[in-house]
C-alpha cells in the first residue's frame, strides 16, 4: 500500500462506524494531513477493491466506508440512529444466494446484504425519552 492509502485506512481504523469521503478527508486535513479529497477517494476505492474496507450506500446514495474487521465474507447490521455497525456472518443468506442464481442459469453469484436496525443504546435512550 502507499503511504497516503495506509493514511486513509488508518483513519477508517480508528472510527467505529461508517464514514463519508468527505468525513475522512477533513478528519485527516484537521490532523494536519497534507492530502486532497481526490486522493482519498482514490485510496478508499482502492482499499475496497482490495476487500480492506467495506461500502455501504445511503438512503441519499451515498457511499460511505468501513475499515473490515474481518476478512471473511460478511454481512452487516446497522443502526440507523448513530451508524453503529456490526459484522456478521450469514450462512443461509450464502446459500439462499447460490441456490437462487443456479435456479435462474447464473454461476459466479456475488451479494451484499446490509440490515437497518436500531442498536440497543438507541432504543434505550428513545424509550427514556
Amino acid at each position: 500500500m502507499t503511504n497516503r492509502r495506509d493514511a486513509v485506512h488508518d483513519t477508517l481504523r480508528r472510527s467505529e462506524g461508517f464514514r463519508s469521503a468527505q468525513d475522512v478527508y477533513a478528519e485527516m486535513r484537521s490532523d494536519g494531513a497534507k492530502i486532497g479529497l481526490t486522493t482519498v477517494y482514490r485510496a478508499l476505492q482502492a482499499l475496497a477493491d482490495g476487500g480492506k474496507v467495506d461500502v455501504l450506500r445511503t438512503d441519499d446514495g451515498e457511499s460511505v466506508y468501513r475499515a473490515c474487521a474481518s476478512g471473511d465474507h460478511h454481512h452487516h447490521l446497522v443502526c440507523r440512529r448513530c451508524g453503529r455497525t456490526v459484522e456478521v456472518a450469514g450462512p443461509d443468506v450464502e446459500r439462499w444466494a447460490e441456490a437462487i442464481g443456479a435456479e435462474h442459469g447464473f454461476t459466479d453469484v456475488t451479494h451484499t446484504v446490509e440490515v437497518f436496525g436500531t442498536c440497543a443504546s438507541c432504543s434505550a435512550a428513545v424509550r427514556a425519552s
